[in-house]
């Protein structure tokens, strides 16, 4: 298996980044979109589980909309071959500081290159304690 193939790891930093874009701007069609539509996709969350496809979506048409800009730092994005890749990327939010992993699969599907994430999880750092 080959690890990191230049043009699929573009494709993948490319997805990634729409995804992005699409959670800071509340896009939740294109959000939808980009998850594979499958009782098997799972969404971990700060608060939530998710389980399925419809979890996800009633969750993302319920959340708030505003609020949702942040920052990535240490973004790593490693693909396997030419389907299957990982987003990994920490956070800040406000003062809060988080963890995201994604994991991406390449479907025979329209739209996208076929790019769907089967399996995310987000986590928020406990806040530093001070003195």
């Amino acid at each position: 298996m080959e690890i990191n193939l230049p043009e699929v790891h573009a494709e993948v930093s490319a997805i990634f980044a729409l995804y992005e874009r699409a959670l800071t701007g509340n896009d939740v069609a294109l959000l939808d979109e980009l998850f594979w539509d499958s009782p098997h996709t799972v969404r971990y969350g700060v608060a939530e589980n998710l389980i399925g496809i419809e979890a996800i979506r009633a969750f993302r048409a319920a959340r708030p909309s505003a609020g949702l800009e942040r920052s990535l730092e240490r973004t790593v994005i490693t693909t396997y071959g030419r389907d299957s890749a990982t987003a990994m990327t920490e956070f800040v939010r406000g003062n809060r500081h988080g963890r995201q992993s994604q994991t991406w699969v390449r479907f025979a599907l329209p739209g996208h290159g076929g790019w769907r994430v089967v399996a995310a999880h987000v986590s928020l750092l406990p806040e530093p304690v001070t003195a």
